[in-house]
């Protein structure tokens, strides 16, 4: 029998999870009842800073009144219109704001449910339009786990058991600076130059895309030099193939800027879209100029809640309310974040790197006394970034832990997230670092 609501408890929710729900993740951080800007709320009347933001979702922070308020209304009209068959005013409204704020001459949009579809969405248009099929995505990139974007994600802790269906992928090395084996601290566009590489050994000469993330995400924050993603956008073209820019967990204001292809003057011939799109309503996209987009065909791509009336309205308030100082606030603190995480190399044994741009922070820790892979940087230390984690949510604190080795602590909070509660975040990761070190004044 279901508990009752007012009998719930953490463990209760915790044990239907265990019983019920199918493995999703490895550590159940905070059973959620109620989450409100930036923080969290469990089933015992516990609250904690949420420095992860649902893995970069609600980037206009959890229960935005104007969201929450423009999906109520579109409730009260119609729920799914299914924009595929009946034209929408909340799907055009949408597709015309996409056009307005993406880079270049992005216009025309295709809507879904999230952005594992919109990155296979985005793989197929690229398909239709040049005529080739061969893919090159990055090692350690991130784009789904369904089989064809795991495919394209190289990362085998994802795959492991779970072949993916797509052939034609091949990988090219990240522009991962910190543990680069090819090119000095900088990785700059030299290191993309790899990609000539690749394309001229692991392709028979048909590709159809390169598909990146500006930043790595779930690769550990890694963000790549001012030069690497225009040259690996040349490289492409030179080669006959569109750049696919993996916006998903980057995008609506995260990196301090709407997109992060902004920062770096590149305009995608894709680009896939979703997480912090609506605040937390279920909704993906991939956005093409038109001469690309009108490759497709009636019926050559469906999605049957795809542009959802409900999501469309919610992602109209939230565009609006990032382009109302959000994306600003984004900007200013990650600038005050990142120069308080640099000094923390130095006075720290046990962080190797910080990176990040805005909202999108990386802490990767390490074990000073071993060498990392292939004697490139110290050791990855998992199981020290599971301690801090562990440390900070006991403070009160959540915060994302990823990266291909497991040992990057990832600030993504919601872009709403205030001055006092960045620095509360900084004492308590100073107090869990010292601890560790062990400072017996931490």
């Amino acid at each position: 029998m279901t508990t009752e609501l007012s009998q719930r408890t953490n463990e209760a929710v915790e044990e239907r999870y265990d019983e019920y729900v199918m493995p999703i993740w490895k550590d159940l951080d905070v059973p959620v009842k109620r989450a409100k800007n930036c923080s969290l709320e469990d089933y015992e009347g516990n609250t904690y800073l949420d420095l992860f933001s649902g893995i970069s979702v609600a980037n206009a922070g959890h229960g935005n009144e104007a969201v929450v308020e423009a999906a109520k209304t579109q409730l009260e009209e119609f729920v799914h219109g299914c924009s595929y068959v009946h034209p929408t005013e909340p799907v055009a409204d949408l597709a015309e704001r996409i056009a307005e704020i993406t880079p270049g001459n992005l216009r025309k949009t295709f809507f879904c449910n999230s952005g594992t579809e919109a990155v296979e969405g985005a793989i197929k248009l690229a398909r239709k339009y040049t005529g080739s099929k061969e893919v090159i995505a990055l090692e350690m990139g991130f784009h789904g786990r369904t089989l064809g974007s795991l495919a394209l994600t190289g990362n085998k802790a994802y795959k492991d058991g779970m072949a993916p269906t797509i052939n034609d992928v091949a990988h090219a090395p990240a522009p991962y600076a910190y543990r680069c084996r090819s090119c000095d601290e900088s990785c700059s566009e030299d290191c993309a130059d790899d990609l000539e590489q690749i394309i001229g050994t692991h392709t028979s000469g048909d590709l159809a895309a390169v598909v990146v993330e500006p930043i790595m995400g779930e690769g550990g924050i890694i963000v790549p030099s001012s030069e690497w993603l225009a040259r690996v956008k040349d490289i492409t073209h030179d080669h006959g193939g569109l750049l696919i820019v993996d916006e998903v967990q980057t995008g609506y204001g995260r990196t301090g800027r709407m997109f992060a292809s902004d920062h770096f003057d590149v305009v995608p011939d894709i680009m896939p879209q979703a997480k912090g799109i609506a605040t937390g309503m279920p909704l993906g996209a991939f956005t093409a100029p038109a001469e690309i987009a009108d490759s497709f065909d009636s019926g050559d791509h469906l999605s049957t809640f795809g542009g959802n009336p409900v999501s469309c309205a919610a992602a109209l308030a939230t565009i609006d309310e990032l382009r109302n100082g959000i994306v600003d606030n984004a900007r200013v603190q990650g600038e005050w974040l990142s120069d308080q995480l640099e000094p923390l190399e130095s006075s720290f044994n046990t962080i190797g790197d910080t990176r990040g741009l805005g909202l999108m922070q990386g802490i990767e820790l390490v074990d000073p006394t071993e060498d990392g892979p292939r004697g490139v940087a110290s050791k990855p230390d998992r199981k020290l970034a599971k301690r801090i984690s562990a440390y900070l949510r006991e403070e009160g604190i959540v915060i994302g832990v990823g990266g291909y080795y497991g040992n990057v602590l990832r600030f993504q909070p919601p872009l709403t997230i205030n001055r006092e509660q960045l620095e509360r975040s900084i004492k308590a990761l100073r107090r869990a670092l010292k601890r560790e070190e062990g400072d017996e004044d931490a």
